[in-house]
Formats: structure tokens, C-alpha cells, sequence
């Protein structure tokens, strides 16, 4: 499975992915629980840094960032993209 990052609408980084390493600056490596998909923290407020404990939803976290439309898209293809924040993109 390639690495994904998942920007999750007003909340995480969802990781995921079978080969996926995160290290910190000193170039020593987190031990995520589950090493194959976790969340990162983008708030800020999380008191397991750098890892999200949800806390954004405590703040009201707002950054709701989404990637451009590409150009060859209509609008109404764009209208029936998936919604961000559905089921599948349900925040941790």
C-alpha cells in the first residue's frame, strides 16, 4: 500500500500506509501504535504530540484547507466530488 496523507477537514493528518517512518529532528523514530495508519496533530493542542488526542474538536480547531479543483474538471463534476467530512473522512 503506497503512504497516503490525508488532510482530515477542521482536525488531523491521517496516516496511513505500510512502510511509513516518522522521525523526529534528532532523527530518532515515534513508535505510533499502529504503525500502518495514525493521526497527526495540526492544532497544536494535543497533549500527545505529535500524535492527535482530538483536541481540535475541544478548541473548534478551523482550517479546512482543500486541495485546488483541477482545471479539466466542470463545476458540477466538482459539485459531486466526495464531501469533505463524510463518513469515510470522519475525523478521529
Amino acid at each position: 500500500m503506497a503512504t497516503t496523507i490525508r488532510v482530515r477537514q477542521n482536525g488531523s493528518l491521517l496516516v496511513e500506509g505500510d512502510d511509513v517512518k516518522l522521525i523526529d529532528w534528532n532523527g530518532n523514530e515515534y513508535k505510533p501504535a499502529n504503525p500502518q495508519k495514525f493521526a497527526l496533530c495540526r492544532c497544536g493542542h494535543s497533549k500527545n504530540k505529535p500524535f492527535c488526542d482530538a483536541s481540535h474538536k475541544e478548541i473548534g480547531f478551523q482550517a479546512a484547507e482543500a486541495a485546488p479543483i483541477p482545471p479539466e474538471l466542470t463545476a458540477e463534476q466538482a459539485n459531486q466530488a466526495p464531501t469533505p467530512g463524510a463518513p469515510e473522512n470522519a475525523d478521529k
